[in-house]
């Protein structure tokens, strides 16, 4: 399925910027998403929950997102909608977005760029696996527009990374 960028998904992707801030500011790791119906009116934000989730290693915003969406919402509803998402969802939350059955993800930083930022990180080690790649091994389409406004994803890490 070819990208294509609809007129908020910039609007959409800022605010998920405005979801990893707060998480940042809540003590967890500075990343957000958020979940659009096919018309871009948001249904759900969430934080990353590394430190909220007692350390949870594995409760990234883009999982726990998907998980609360496939709770909430049928296939049918969710192939039709967008989880933004401030960086690109790693294999982990890339198949937990297609197993929920949401159809287009909209990203900002690449998992290559975030790797170059932050490095080798006991906190965060990133796969440089794009999900474009995860999506394309499954049995229904996933869309994927991204990166999208990368220069400002990366400054929501540039400082917090770097005394870890």
């Amino acid at each position: 399925m070819a990208d294509s960028k609809r007129p908020y998904d910039e609007t959409l992707m800022r605010r998920t910027f405005d979801v990893a801030r707060r998480s940042r500011d809540a003590g967890d790791h500075p990343f957000g998403s958020i979940l659009a119906d096919g018309d871009g009116n948001v249904l759900m934000e969430q934080g990353n929950g590394y430190a909220s989730e007692g350390g949870d290693r594995t409760a990234h915003a883009e999982r726990l997102l998907a998980g609360r969406a496939g709770k909430a919402y049928d296939l049918e509803f969710l192939a039709q909608c967008t989880l933004y998402t401030s960086a690109e969802p790693c294999a982990m939350c890339a198949g937990a977005i297609y197993w929920a059955g949401i159809g287009r993800v909209v990203f900002g930083l690449s998992e290559r760029e975030m790797k170059q930022l932050i490095g080798d990180s006991r906190e965060n080690p990133t796969l440089d696996l794009p999900c474009r790649l995860v999506f394309a091994a499954g049995q229904r389409a996933t869309e994927v527009v991204g990166p999208l406004l990368a220069g400002e994803a990366a400054r929501l890490h540039d400082e917090f990374w770097s005394g870890r």
